[in-house]
């Protein structure tokens, strides 16, 4: 796929965000709605046509850790502040800032895991887990051995402790599964397909009260990049 030869061709080690979540829209797997924006005036209307409150993040292939210098803004709630945000970033940040990624916000009380990883003498393996925050504290995961059907991926997500988390909750509807499973079932066609993909981590993907599934952050590591 042209995004991961761009990255690899450029050296990097790392497909940025916006670049993974391409990647993952590409095999299927359900993504934020996202506009790339050069210029405050650019950013301001991707974010009116997207529709308010929107995510505002600090793009570029060098720019990785956005919280840490102030690259991530959320809930903003017009085109006036997404312009300001923009100039602001642009200031502290510099050269290091190509432009921004204005997303739409996505909510809901549950929160997964996905993500892809090479296990020596077995080849890409995929997994889901209960995620956000708590991810590392509850460590509740599943695995299976790429490649896998959609039949296959649904069986890997009942195997978690938490599987009620895909039940009804609260009077929001059931996880719609069969997005879930040809996700899971995504994620494994992408490690096959793309050799020179060492990780792949979705976190959070987030059930909205609809029962819908978004990614809504992603990180693809690569091999030979760096």
């Amino acid at each position: 796929m042209e995004i991961v030869e761009n990255a690899l061709s450029a050296g990097r080690s790392t497909l940025t965000e916006y670049e993974a979540k391409r990647l993952l829209s590409g095999y299927g797997v359900p993504v934020t709605k996202e506009r790339l924006a050069a210029s405050p005036q650019e950013a301001a209307e991707a974010a009116d046509a997207i529709g308010f409150p929107v995510a505002v993040k600090g793009y570029g292939a060098a720019l990785l850790h956005k919280t840490e210098v102030g690259a991530v803004h959320l809930g903003v709630p017009d085109a006036k502040s997404v312009a300001a945000v923009y100039e602001g970033m642009a200031k502290r940040i510099g050269s290091g800032l190509e432009g921004v990624v204005i997303s739409e916000m996505i909510s809901g009380r549950r929160e997964l895991v996905m993500g892809l990883h090479r296990e020596p003498g077995f080849g890409p393996c995929v997994m889901i887990g209960v995620g956000g925050v708590l991810t590392e504290l509850i460590d509740d995961t599943a695995f299976r051995v790429a490649p896998f059907d959609d039949s296959e991926a649904a069986d890997m997500a009942m195997d978690l402790r938490a599987k009620a988390i895909f039940g009804a909750f609260r009077g929001e509807p059931a996880v719609d599964m069969g997005a879930l499973s040809k996700s899971l079932s995504a994620i494994g066609k992408i490690g096959m397909n793309h050799p020179e993909i060492s990780e792949i981590d979705v976190n959070p993907v987030i059930i909205t009260p609809k029962g819908a599934i978004v990614a809504v952050d992603a990180l693809v590591v690569l091999k030979g990049g760096g």
